[in-house]
């Protein structure tokens, strides 16, 4: 897997994937424990990502945010 993300873009998928745990344990258990498994879920992807540095989705959207892969070319 080629990195696409960048250094910015993976800190705010780590502080979002936090938010989100935080949410998924304090908040939404009060609306159903289905909002926060989605959460857990949604969370689990964003630190994989936030940690590989890899996104699936911006590859097939062909987005790349990782400028040190640019300077390669």
């Amino acid at each position: 897997m080629k990195k696409n993300l960048g250094k910015i873009d993976r800190i705010i998928r780590f502080i979002l994937s936090l938010i989100l745990i935080y949410l998924g344990y304090f908040v939404l258990p009060n609306y159903g424990k289905v909002f926060s498994i989605v959460s857990y879920i949604l969370a689990i992807a964003l630190i994989f990502n936030a940690l590989s540095g890899y996104c699936g989705l911006y590859r097939l959207l062909g987005i790349n945010t990782n400028k040190t892969c640019d300077l390669k070319k």
